[in-house]
Parts: structure tokens; C-alpha cells; sequence
């Protein structure tokens, strides 16, 4: 019950503030990952840390790649981290399915709801036609719609929130 309400408490601070301005501070999360490690440690001794630290690994090394790539903030990776040391490797494994979900969701619902979609969307049904007849148009993309952002935070907040509900129904 600790453990869920220490997470709980993260994630709606980060979620407030990488919706306002998306950022995920460093002060949330590294007292909240030192205070997780501790009260692992205390309450279960060296397995209990070995559990969190596990766990902590795993939620780092889900996100690096799209770190790396450049599609996701540190912020984002050290929250998923943070994660898996409060709540294990399993919560974090069925968060990362979730959060992925959520993710796709939300930016479903970006490109849908932002501005130019159904000029977008013609776009690419002429782009198919003009493939289908043997035509090469470049399929254009903005760079403006290459920089589209969006807090993804939420989404692993939303992921975590669903492992809580679903407590196990994936792994």
C-alpha cells in the first residue's frame, strides 16, 4: 500500500507538470527513487533491493532506444526507471505493454484532432491512388509535423494506472 501510494503521488506530479511544461524533474524523481530503494531494502532486506534494482533496470532499458533515437525525453526514461523500482519487474513489464497503448492512443488522437488532418488525410488517400496507378509522388512530410510532441509522461502514468486495474491480466 506504501509502495502504490508513493507511485500514485509521483505520477501525478510528473504528469502535471510535463503536460504544463514538459519537463519531469529531477527532484521528483531521484528522492522518490532513493526513498523506493530504502523502504525496499528495509522492508525486505537485500532480495527486496535486489527486486526494486532489478526492476529499475528494466524500466530504464525499455525506453533507451527511443531515447536514443530521439523520440522520448530522459525524463521519460528515468519515470519508467522509477517505475520498476517502486512496484518490481512484472508491474513495470505489464506498464510498458499498457503505457505503449496509451502512447498509441494519445497520438492517434493528436493527429486526428490537430490542425490539417483532413487536408493531411487527402493527402495520403491521393498519395495511394497515385502509387496504385504507377505514379512516384514523394510522400511529403513537414518538419513541422516531424517536430510534433507530446508528453509522454501521460502515458506512462496512464500505463501504470491500467497494471493497477488489470494486476496481471498481461504477464
Amino acid at each position: 500500500m506504501l509502495f502504490n501510494t508513493i507511485l500514485l503521488i509521483v505520477l501525478l506530479i510528473c504528469v502535471i507538470t510535463d503536460v504544463r511544461k514538459r519537463l519531469i524533474y529531477n527532484k521528483v524523481i531521484f528522492p522518490a527513487l532513493i526513498l523506493s530503494f530504502l523502504l525496499h531494502f528495509i522492508m525486505n532486506g537485500w532480495s527486496g533491493l535486489g527486486t526494486s534494482a532489478l526492476g529499475f533496470l528494466i524500466g530504464f532499458v525499455i525506453l533507451l532506444i527511443p531515447y536514443f533515437l530521439g523520440g522520448m525525453g530522459a525524463g521519460d526514461v528515468k519515470l519508467l526507471a522509477l517505475v520498476g523500482a517502486i512496484k518490481g519487474p512484472i508491474f513495470v513489464l505489464n506498464t510498458s505493454i499498457y503505457m505503449a497503448l496509451v502512447g498509441g492512443l494519445i497520438a492517434i488522437g493528436i493527429l486526428l484532432f490537430s490542425g490539417g488532418a483532413i487536408k493531411r488525410f487527402k493527402y495520403y488517400v491521393n498519395w495511394l491512388y497515385a502509387k496504385k496507378s504507377g505514379l512516384q509522388i514523394p510522400l511529403a512530410l513537414t518538419k513541422d509535423s516531424m517536430k510534433a510532441t507530446y508528453p509522454y509522461g501521460v502515458a506512462i502514468a496512464g500505463g501504470a494506472i491500467l497494471s493497477f486495474i488489470g494486476k496481471a491480466w498481461i504477464l
